[in-house]
């Protein structure tokens, strides 16, 4: 295993060679080196590979590789791994408002499937099934931390069926839990991703935040999905049984166009009156709605729930708080 892995390594590097020295031309074997952190025997080794397999490349009077120009690559070759990441970025990029944006996206997913080989392209089709990014409740941010590296893990125990064990954090309790769960899909909403898993210790469907998981590990013991589960309608149940919060803002007219684009949620009713614009819709996390509406400043005021008008009142003060030193 591990020699497949080294070898998994190396035809990644030569791949990469290639495309730098496309793009960067002139490197030297130490640039090379100092840039894949290997030794410049390993470079010199894999630039040989490369010319031997017909790879035109040459070293210039100047110093420095060089790969002629006209050179094509092979098709387009992707990991699963990689197939995912394109995924997750063309749904996003169909969420937005421009119109443009989602034809480009649609464009571009199909055009990357239709190079993939048929197992990865088989593997894509599997997880887009069970991965939901939906505008009603979407709301994309840059998340690092601790939910950095577990999609990519979960979402081949998703895409493959494999069983997960792990440690979560249950915040109500402030305990920590070990769980033995089969993965059934992905979920973004609000401001982070989520786990739906069939729980082996509640015996039962729960929803688990990706960053309250501490530690996991995918078995490579499989699982049978439940019967006629579906995730979409899944995630529709649990909002019906959610008892969400209805919300009431007033926008100025001027920044709307930009709030629209943004809300994360199902708007429910929009009225226009002069220069503010009064709009309506149900949400479940007040304190995440709190944060926020401070990117809009006095253009917003809240006018109900009387819990989310004293959250966001406490969200300013503790920024004014930085200012009062």
């Amino acid at each position: 295993m591990a020699k497949s892995n080294k070898e998994g390594t190396r035809t990644e590097r030569l791949f990469a060679t290639i495309l730098l020295l496309q793009n960067r031309p002139y490197m030297t074997s130490r640039d090379l080196a100092d840039h894949f952190g290997v030794s410049r025997r390993t470079i010199f080794r894999d630039l040989r590979a490369l010319s031997d397999s017909g790879v035109p490349l040459t070293y210039s009077e100047g110093g420095g590789y060089e790969i002629l120009e006209g050179y094509q690559l092979p098709p387009l070759m992707l990991t699963a791994r990689e197939a995912a990441t394109l995924l997750v970025g063309t749904e996003f990029m169909r969420l937005q408002s421009d119109a443009s944006l989602r034809t480009d996206a649609d464009a571009v997913s199909l055009k990357i499937r239709a190079v993939l080989p048929r197992e990865i392209r088989e593997y894509v089709d599997h997880l887009s099934e069970n991965t939901v990014l939906d505008p009603y409740w979407s709301h994309a941010v840059q998340a690092e931390g601790k939910e950095s590296g577990k999609w990519f893990k979960l979402s081949e125990a998703v895409a493959r069926s494999r069983k997960v064990i792990m440690e979560y954090f249950v915040e109500s309790r402030q305990e920590l839990t070990q769980r033995r769960v089969d993965p059934l899909g992905l979920v973004y909403y609000t401001d982070h991703w989520n786990l739906i898993a069939f729980d082996h210790l509640r015996e039962e469907v729960r929803n688990f935040r990706l960053d309250r998981i501490e530690e996991m590990f995918v078995l490579s013991e499989r699982f049978e999905r439940p019967e006629g589960f579906d995730l979409q309608t899944y995630l529709e149940q649990e909002g019906r049984r959610s008892d969400p919060i209805p919300v009431r803002l007033q926008f100025s007219a001027a920044v709307y166009p930009r709030v629209r684009s943004g809300i994360p949620a199902r708007i429910e009713e929009e009225e226009r009156e002069g220069e503010t614009v009064r709009v309506r819709f149900t949400f479940e996390n007040l304190d995440y709605l709190a944060s926020w509406l401070l990117r809009f400043g006095a253009d917003v005021t809240v006018l109900e729930p009387s819990g989310l008008l004293e959250r966001h009142q406490e969200a300013a003060a503790a920024v004014l708080s930085n200012y009062d030193k």
